[in-house]
Parts: structure tokens; C-alpha cells; sequence
């Protein structure tokens, strides 16, 4: 077990903030709190550890107003709290560890609270891992540099930090736009190798092209002139 899992071993009951958005783990989220409800939950975590359930919830397409048991989420640790005079709150939260849904509990709360069980990915071979890890780091280093480009940066790119291979495959899918369905399946994923190849699927499609899409962003602000050809 690691030393992150282990902390969260003694939790067993979370309150639940269903949403039609996923969070990862190490994503920042800013959310918006106005609901009563919320607004007491709001009050009740800061009273407390400071984290809450994010659950990715669709109302439109259940019958429901919880996610289902056995759904996946993500536990958000409340970082920043802003109250406004109205009684609602800008909140700043960081995904920090998944869960499964094990079931909802009746804690006599307004909002939801869930049993929960919490789970990172199945270890695996480092022979196997790194090499993939490697090359969808290398890709995603690619796609920055040439963001960074058609932002219009000047000097270097920012410096990317390594990190874990699951850490990376979750830095990745936060930072790239996928819909929530696309980004829901990665977070259930529990092989870090099977996220990090979908992950080099997606990277190796869009990388070349937006590479070329930032060169002629570069030419077009330097009055034509560059010292590469292009192939228009």
C-alpha cells in the first residue's frame, strides 16, 4: 500500500459533490459553490480534513440525483475558500486520490455522502512502463514547446518536471481538452501502461500538426522570414 493510500485508509465516509465534470489526480479545479446544500458542505469540510468526493454526474441522464455505486471520482482537497457577501464561494481544489463509489450512506446531511473505497493503479513491470512513459513524456514536452509558440511566448518554454509514470499520464489527460467521456474512461483505468499508450495515441496524432500550425505562426510574425521551409 502507498503511503497515500495509507493515509486515506482510516476514511471512510466522504461527502459526495456530484458534478458533469472529472477531476484527476494533481489537477486544479475552481469551483463555484450556491447551493444551500453545498454551501453547508462547503462548511462541514472546512470544519474538517478539508477533502470532499468529486464525482463525474450527468442529472440528464439518470432518473437519479447521485451517481451510481461503483462510479469512480476523485477526492478533492480544498486549497483555497473565497465567501462572497451573497453566501457563496470561489473554492480552489486539487484531485488527489481516486475512489469507487462503494455505496451512499445516510449521514443526515442535506448533501450526499459516500462509502468509499479508494484504489490507485496495479503495480507494474518498470521495464515495461518506462519506455512507454519515456516516449509519451517526450511527446507531451513536443506539444508544450509548441503551445507555448502559438501562445506567442518569448524566450524558452516553460521546464516540465518529470514525475511517476501514473502521475504523468494524469498531468496529461488534465492538460489536454478531452470531453468528459474520454477523460472519465482514462481515470477508471487501472494499468498505468494502457492510460499512457492511450495517452501516445492521441499525442502522436495532434503533435506534428500543431508543430506546423506553430511554425507558421512564428513565420507569420516575423515577417515571412525563417530559416525552415515549410511545406505548404
Amino acid at each position: 500500500m502507498s503511503e497515500l493510500l495509507e493515509k486515506f485508509s482510516a476514511i471512510k465516509h466522504l461527502p459526495i459533490f456530484p458534478l458533469p465534470l472529472v477531476m484527476v489526480p494533481g489537477e486544479l479545479v475552481p469551483l463555484h459553490i450556491f447551493e444551500e446544500r453545498y454551501r453547508k458542505m462547503l462548511r462541514d469540510v472546512e470544519a474538517e480534513d478539508g477533502f470532499f468526493g468529486l464525482s463525474y454526474f450527468e442529472p440528464s441522464d439518470s432518473l437519479t440525483e447521485a451517481p451510481p455505486t461503483g462510479s469512480v471520482g476523485c477526492i478533492a482537497e480544498l486549497r483555497e475558500s473565497e465567501l462572497m457577501p451573497d453566501g457563496r464561494s470561489n473554492i480552489l481544489t486539487l484531485g488527489i486520490v481516486r475512489y469507487r463509489l462503494v455505496d451512499l450512506v445516510d449521514a443526515g446531511e442535506p448533501y450526499l455522502v459516500g462509502d468509499l473505497e479508494f484504489f490507485e493503479d496495479e503495480p507494474e513491470s518498470e521495464a515495461e512502463v518506462e519506455p512507454i512513459s519515456d516516449e509519451v513524456f517526450a511527446l507531451f514536452e513536443r506539444m508544450a514547446k509548441a503551445a507555448f509558440k502559438l501562445s506567442g511566448g518569448r524566450g524558452e518554454a516553460p521546464e516540465i518536471l518529470r514525475t511517476s509514470p501514473e502521475a504523468l499520464s494524469f498531468l496529461i489527460t488534465a492538460a489536454l481538452n478531452f470531453e468528459n467521456e474520454k477523460k472519465y474512461d482514462l481515470l477508471k483505468m487501472t494499468s498505468t501502461i494502457d492510460r499512457l499508450g492511450a495517452l501516445k495515441e492521441v499525442l502522436t496524432r495532434a503533435v506534428t500538426p500543431m508543430e506546423e500550425s506553430a511554425d507558421i505562426h512564428t513565420v507569420s510574425h516575423t515577417n515571412g522570414h525563417s530559416k525552415k521551409n515549410l511545406d505548404l
